[in-house]
């Protein structure tokens, strides 16, 4: 997918998520909790994945941002009978 293309289908759906919130007022209980948990769906992925990079980037590297080499990854081999 081209960038134009891509942008295009960014602003899509922010037109479409901004109908949806000026209409949320007006909605039925359903259509209102049904919105708050998709919300809460995609908030929960995104502090997943900041917390998970940032545990990620935290055992590759030291707080000062340097790698630490003295961290050895061990291979495991099978057991020979």
């Amino acid at each position: 997918m081209s960038s134009q293309g891509f942008l295009k289908e960014m602003q899509t759906i922010g037109e479409k998520f901004l109908l949806k919130l000026q209409k949320l007022p007006k909605a039925d209980p359903v259509e209102i909790v049904s919105f708050c948990v998709v919300l809460l769906f995609i908030a929960t992925v995104l502090v997943l994945m900041i917390i998970a990079c940032s545990c990620c980037c935290y055992s590759c590297c030291s707080c000062d941002g340097h790698p630490d080499h003295r961290r050895r990854k061990t291979q495991v081999r099978p057991i020979a009978h």
